[in-house]
């Protein structure tokens, strides 16, 4: 004989809905491990680094002497002493993308696993890319003018070395991300491997490879621009001179005028790039 549950009888149905939590414990626990950790890397790094109250707040103050001093500007210069560095840093900017061309092109084929599928030829490749990309253009520029003395020769060769890595990774990853489709009925008829890379694998990167060039050559212009400090060539040693001698008011004119090139530089590259691609 069935008999109907009392009420005391019916399972109780908890009153607070589940807590749901979107870390565990020990995820919590490492979460705030690492916040520890950048806490006191922090603490380190302001430590080591010594700064000098005094000096700290000083700066404001030294900054609007500074300015000051930089007005008005040495427009009267430009024609004399700034046109011509300006010239040469554009030079070595747009010699050295050329070259790093040279360089680039067979190290991102080497490098791109569906172009050369040796392993050795491609880590060896990498090896290149990584060293170039590893070492600041004002480094390579120190070595260049230890080895062929300061001038644009040392500017061309830091600005080459630099963008090797830079252009030669892209490219091997856009060569990398091509259809493969196109390449295989290619190989199936029979084509030479220069013949598949003009007509496979050329016309898929092209986007890329311009967008990749043009890029490039914006970076080194800026880069360029700083060069000269260290002895390369180009507005750096201008700037340089000036500032050992405190012209700040040329100091002032020389900075103007890289920000404009740089500007330009910019601007070109966009309308380049748009009736390229």
């Amino acid at each position: 004989m069935m008999t109907s549950l009392s009420l005391a009888d019916k399972p109780s149905v908890p009153d607070t809905p589940p807590k749901y939590q979107r870390f565990t414990p020990l995820q919590r626990a490492a979460r705030y491990l690492v916040y520890l950790i950048m806490l006191a890397s922090l603490i380190a790094s302001v430590r080591t680094v010594e700064v000098i109250p005094e000096f700290l707040y000083d700066a404001p103050t030294q900054m609007m002497d500074m300015f000051e001093r930089m007005w008005p500007l040495d427009v009267a210069a430009y024609p004399t002493s700034i046109h011509h560095a300006l010239m040469e840093t554009l030079n070595i900017a747009t010699l050295g993308t050329l070259l790093c061309l040279i360089m680039a092109i067979p190290l991102a084929l080497l490098n791109a696993r569906n172009v050369v599928h040796s392993r050795i030829l491609n880590w060896i490749a990498q090896v290149f890319l990584v060293t170039s990309r590893s070492v600041n253009s004002l480094v390579w520029a120190l070595l260049f003018v230890a080895i062929f003395g300061p001038g644009i020769i040392a500017g061309v060769l830091a600005v080459a070395l630099r963008s090797v890595g830079f252009v030669g990774k892209l490219l091997a990853e856009a060569l990398e991300e091509i259809n493969m489709g196109s390449i295989e009925a290619l190989r199936a008829t029979g084509a030479s491997m220069p013949s598949i890379l003009v007509k496979g694998y050329w016309p898929q990167v092209v986007p890329a490879f311009f967008s990749i060039v043009l890029f490039r050559w914006d970076i080194n212009v800026r880069e360029s621009a700083v060069l000269g400090l260290v002895g390369a060539g180009g507005i750096g040693v201008v700037l340089n001179d000036a500032m050992n001698l405190f012209q700040w008011q040329l100091v002032a004119t020389i900075l103007v005028s890289i920000l404009v090139v740089v500007l330009l530089a910019e601007w070109v590259v966009v309308r380049v790039r748009k009736k390229l691609i």
